[in-house]
């Protein structure tokens, strides 16, 4: 059944579950206008959670509120059980490596190369030998499937599908436990876009991460989220699988994911949702 985040005591761990990301009674605003209003929100471990919402509701202002690049005006919330507010300089530097962030369009140091990006957390925090960052990067850069020769390009030399891969990489550079994707598959074509998806789930299998993506793309929610939560009303309205938006009564709910872009979407991909043993 679908999550109403609201009804349910957000700390607690649910059927087993490790709850990375805590955001509760969260309220955002600047100046007059109020973007969350008391939000609540569990994340879990090893899971890709797909946020959703229409434009504006403030999708984009809450992963940056979590990362403590916007501030919010009451609320707390823990990552990886730890209250940033809690923690002194030390440890929220610390904290700070076990996430990684892809910010729409990538994001990119326009003057840097593709391993002098993905190098920047390594000199912002590490203090390791050139050779061995080189190394490091160009790890990265094949592990988000990269041509060697992309370590020396600049963003301007790359594709669009290039650049979200490079970002990517830079989200990777320090072998983070939770990875923030702003989304990641816009701008892309239908090809590259589901390329990337396998790449996000195949990356989460295998580096065992736990995945908080924005996203407007339903090929995505579809096919790689493992739960879906839609922002509406300042607040996470519901929260649970397709199945559960499927069914949920409300007409922002029904027509994003029943309406004229959903119903080639839907049959397609429900009946091999239903049949991977991955879901």
């Amino acid at each position: 059944m679908a999550d109403h985040v609201d009804e349910q005591p957000i700390e607690s761990e649910e059927q087993g579950r490790d709850i990375v990301l805590s955001a509760r009674d969260v309220t955002v605003g600047f100046g007059s206008k109020v973007v969350l209003d008391n939000l609540n929100l569990n994340i879990y471990r090893g899971e890709i959670l797909g946020f959703v919402g229409a434009s504006g509701t403030g999708k984009s202002v809450l992963m940056r509120t979590v990362l403590r690049l916007l501030p919010r005006r009451s609320g707390t919330i823990k990552i990886l059980g730890q209250d940033f507010d809690e923690l002194d300089e030390p440890q929220r530097n610390a904290l700070d490596m076990r996430l990684g962030v892809l910010f729409q369009q990538g994001a990119l140091f326009s003057s840097l190369t593709v391993k002098e990006n993905i190098q920047v957390p390594m000199r912002e925090y590490l203090d390791l030998p050139t050779s061995l960052m080189d190394e490091l990067a160009h790890l990265k850069i094949r592990m988000v499937g990269l041509a060697a020769d992309a370590a020396d390009k600049y963003p301007s030399e790359l594709s669009g599908g290039m650049i979200k891969r490079a970002a990517l990489a830079r989200a990777l550079s320090l072998d983070p436990e939770l990875v923030f994707l702003d989304e990641p598959t816009s701008g892309l074509d239908p090809i590259g876009a589901a390329e990337f998806d396998e790449l996000i789930a195949n990356l989460r299998d295998s580096l065992g991460l736990t995945v908080y993506m924005v996203t407007h793309d339903l090929d995505s929610l579809f096919s790689v989220c493992d739960r879906i939560a839609v922002l509406g009303k300042k607040r996470v309205m519901v929260e649970g699988t397709i199945d559960d938006m499927l069914a949920y009564d409300d007409p922002w709910v029904q027509a994003y994911f029943k309406g004229k872009r959903a119903r080639s979407i839907v049959p397609q991909n429900d009946s091999a949702r239903h049949g991977s043993s991955g879901k």
